[in-house]
């Protein structure tokens, strides 16, 4: 009996651990499937919220997922946060492409605006009172010089960061007037995979650069080249990349300085270099061991000459760098695509 006893008192010392529950929207798709394991890495209780209209949920099997669409089903998703007690928001369900906002400018704004307003309703209705936003280097535009800082004019291009930079300015104002404290990190072409090829970069329509080069090495096909003469040092638009296994870092860092009280704020977040279009080829080029065959189209109305960030703040301010290169980014994405041919699907 004293034995049993005296295990029972050691079982109530024991302390309780209490994980921080985080709702993770858009947690099926390609970030937010890297973003829940890091945040379950990390020790927090992720969650994931995705209508499946991009995402997969293959990726995610082992997770919990809500399917939910912000846009059309706002009382599943007030049912859900007043069901449950939530410490944070990850909002990753925006459309991201560039060119389809110019095609189909309603969609982005009725998806990424109205949707967004959608999740902060239910947020301020029930309690939850920290998110961290998914932005773009869109916000920018065409920057009078480089490297972008945070405070530099906001000018967007197109319809898609038109829609990321009204997001920015609703989290003022709903900071503002009603206390939810946010952290926008405003991305700078996120890309890479899993350094095992185990998941990565899966997209109905792909339009970004490098995992197009990659699949058209891959299937012997022609890679299409928009635009050789951009006003850059040869003619191709250079950009900042982020291996997404940075990129999700620098989003559970930044949660976890909010719920430690952190104060709002804006952070870029890339690798604080320019590669030109023409370099990611000639890096590929290196790592495939066989040459990319180019085709070149006129530029795409509302592509930015250069773009690429100054990140002294994230790394001052939340104590975070990136650690993979623009090689570490290609091979990833490289063994992604050559091992899943048909992404999620084959």
């Amino acid at each position: 009996m004293q034995d049993t006893l005296g295990a029972l008192r050691r079982r109530r010392k024991r302390p309780i651990i209490i994980m921080n529950k985080i709702l993770v929207t858009g947690g099926a798709g390609y970030i937010g499937s890297f973003m829940v394991r890091e945040l379950k890495d990390k020790g927090f209780d992720p969650v994931i919220l995705d209508n499946l209209s991009q995402g997969h949920k293959e990726s995610v099997s082992n997770f919990r997922l809500e399917v939910i669409d912000l846009v059309t089903e706002k009382e599943k998703l007030d049912n859900l946060l007043s069901n449950e007690k939530f410490d944070g928001v990850i909002h990753m369900a925006s459309f991201i492409q560039m060119g389809e906002s110019y095609k189909d400018p309603a969609k982005y704004y009725m998806n990424n605006v109205f949707g967004f307003m959608n999740l902060m309703d239910s947020m301020k209705e029930h309690g939850v009172g920290k998110i961290i936003l998914s932005s773009s280097a869109g916000v920018y535009g065409n920057p009078e010089k480089v490297p972008i800082k945070e405070g530099d004019v906001k000018n967007p291009l197109n319809p898609y960061g038109e829609t990321k930079y009204i997001m920015e300015r609703m989290l003022e104002d709903y900071d503002t007037a009603y206390g939810i404290k946010f952290i926008s990190i405003r991305y700078f072409n996120a890309a890479g995979a899993a350094v095992d090829g185990s998941i990565g970069e899966d997209h109905p329509e792909e339009s970004h650069l490098i995992p197009n080069i990659i699949k058209s090495v891959l299937s012997g096909t022609e890679f299409t080249l928009f635009g050789n003469n951009y006003d850059t040092p040869d003619g191709t638009c250079v950009r900042d990349y982020i291996h997404v296994l940075d990129l999700v870092n620098a989003h559970s860092i930044a949660m976890e300085k909010l719920l430690a009280g952190s104060a709002s704020a804006f952070y870029n977040a890339g690798m604080g270099e320019g590669h030109s279009n023409m370099e990611i080829i000639k890096t590929v080029e290196e790592v495939v061991k066989t040459g990319v065959k180019v085709r070149v189209l006129p530029k795409r109305e509302g592509d930015a000459n250069i773009l690429y960030a100054d990140i002294e703040k994230i790394k001052n301010e939340l104590g975070w760098q990136p650690k993979n290169s623009i090689v570490d980014i290609v091979k990833t994405a490289y063994l992604w695509h050559k091992t899943h041919p048909s992404g999620y699907n084959g």
